[in-house]
Order: structure tokens, then sequence, then C-alpha cells
């Protein structure tokens, strides 16, 4: 048997070669086909995806407006001076983002995955009908969620405060009860259960992570007495860590994107006492409303790069905690 040095020099060269080597008639065949059947993409990526992009930066440098575009006029950086520098509201509006995001998303993907593994249970019977049951709400319009949880949430007949008051004796409904929409101290807390109402998604891609864990682990792990809760802690969640990375990535990049809720159900004004004026609903009033369209371009580019910023210092640490099967460390 060669030596290890030997052999790997050996193996190293091989590879080269092979690196080296003219594709033969039947692999370039197989690519062009490749290619031609991956060129609808293709087009369509560079059609709807790269070309408005680059047109948007186009109208961050411009002082434009659609409705007179012919006055366009072109001023450099001062739209992403202003975002930067000069407009308070842009950075308080990423501020209410982000503090909405550190309350709403730790507890869907909380609930998600408390639902999956209690539908993973070989204990809960009909389990087929309850994912049915907990996917269906996510068929339904987000305009019409946001409605119905309008409703559900009134502070004089919403039903969520009809049982707290009947289950605790506290005063929950009429005016001095408790004012989901109403009051800047619970409205994200309402929002978010908008959000829980349509886990189904998560719930069910945590569903297809919990069955990938090996059966042979908790058999053997129940041989050595650990009970149930160090079975989860020990085995399930670092084993589906790259799922939950995989939502999180997902779960921030939507939650800085939120916009529907504020929007339907106070025009985008901020109600309560500016705490709904996401940096989306910005971004809108200043596009749409006030039809600056070049500085809209300039907030919706600031947001793809403070989301690039913030994704890729979520893949630099998931190194630090994110398993993956076969991997080296």
């Amino acid at each position: 048997m060669a030596p290890l040095p030997e052999l790997s020099s050996v193996l190293r060269s091989r590879t080269a070669a092979a690196q080296r080597r003219k594709l033969s008639k039947l692999e370039k065949k197989e690519i062009r086909w490749g290619l031609f059947f991956i060129s609808p993409w293709i087009i369509g990526f560079l059609l709807f995806y790269l070309l408005p992009m680059l047109a948007s930066f186009g109208f961050s440098l411009y002082d434009f407006n659609p409705a007179v575009p012919d006055q366009a006029r072109f001023v450099g950086f001062a739209n992403w001076q202003r975002a930067l520098f000069q407009d308070a509201e842009v950075w308080l509006s990423l501020r209410r983002t982000l503090h909405f995001a550190a309350i709403s998303l730790p507890i869907s993907l909380l609930f998600a995955l408390f639902l999956a593994i209690l539908l993973n249970s070989e204990h809960v019977l009909g389990k087929s009908v309850y994912r049915t049951l907990f996917y269906m709400p996510t068929m339904i319009p987000l305009v019409a969620t946001v409605l119905i949880w309008n409703g559900v949430l009134n502070e004089q007949t919403g039903w969520i405060n009809v049982i707290i008051e009947r289950l605790t004796g506290i005063r929950a409904t009429g005016t001095q009860g408790l004012r989901w929409l109403a009051d800047p101290n619970l409205v994200y807390y309402a929002y978010t259960m908008f959000g829980l109402w349509g886990v189904g998604n998560a719930m069910i891609i945590f569903l297809a992570g919990l069955q990938g864990v090996p059966t042979e682990l908790y058999e053997a792990a129940q041989i050595d007495g650990a009970n149930w809760f160090q079975r989860l802690i020990f085995i399930t969640i670092p084993l589906i860590t790259p799922v939950i990375f995989y939502q999180l990535v997902l779960g921030v990049i939507g939650s800085l994107q939120y916009f529907l809720a504020p929007f339907v159900l106070n025009g985008g004004t901020g109600f309560p006492e500016g705490m709904t004026r996401f940096f989306m609903v910005y971004f809108y009033k200043q596009s749409f409303s006030f039809f600056s369209m070049g500085y809209g371009a300039t907030l919706a580019w600031l947001m793809l790069i403070i989301a690039m910023i913030i994704t890729v210092v979520l893949f630099g640490t998931s190194r630090l905690w994110v398993f993956y099967a076969g991997e080296e460390r």
C-alpha cells in the first residue's frame, strides 16, 4: 500500500487530469439540453428580476416622479445622503421593524416547532387530520386573515377578550380593557397573533426535518436511560438545526418586509402612536403616496443591503450552532 502522502498526491494528480479532460460529445449535448430547459427561468430572471433591480438603482440617482417622467432630474447620491443622514424616519421605521421582528419571529418559530413535535409524536391519534387543519389557514388570503383577526381582537366584542375576561375575571372588554390594536404596548403581540395563524408552512417544514431524524438514535438513547426531554435537547434539536436555520433566515427576511397588516388596518398611518410605521410602510408612502420614486428606490436598496448584512451575519454564525450530518468540525 502506498504511503498516505503519496496516495494524496496521486489522487490530486488524477483529479487535475480529470478536470483538464475535454468534454465528450455526449456531455456537451447534455449541457446544451440542460441550458435549453432552464432557459425560460434564466430569461425570466434577467427580464423580471435583474433588469428591474438595475433600473431601480438608476432611479435612486434621480429625483423622479412617475406622474411627470419628463421632469426627472439627476441628483447623484443626494437620495442616499438623505436616507442615511438626514431623514430620521428611515432609522425610526427600521428600529420599529427590528423591534417587531424580535418579538414575533421567536414566538412564531417556537410555536411552529412545538406543533411539529406534537404532530410527530406516536401518541397523537389522527395526526393527518390535525396536520391538515393547522395547514389550512395558510390557504386563506392574507388580507382576509388580517380582517378576520381585526374582528377577533376587537376590544368590545372580540372573543379573545371575552374568553380572558370570563376565565380570569380581569376587565378585558370595553374601553378600559385590552385594546390589542390600539395600545402601543400590545399592538406588536396582536400582529404576532396574525402570523401564528399561518404557521402551517413552517410547521410542515419542521415536521419533514423531524421525520428525517434516525429512529435508532432515539432507541439507543432510551436504552441508556434518556427521558423525552433529554432526547429532544440532545438528539432532535441538534439534528434539525439546518431546518431551524433555514426557517430563521426566511423569517428574518419576511419580518424586514412586513407591510400588509398595518397597511390594511390603518392605511399605513402608523397607528397607534406611529408604532406600526414599519420600514416597508414608509417605503410605500414615499413611493406611491408622495410619488417620490427615486427616494423610494433608494429605500428599497437600503433594505436590500440591510437584509444582506443580517443574512451574512447569520451564515457566519451558523457554523457555531448548525450541525450537518457527516460534516467534519
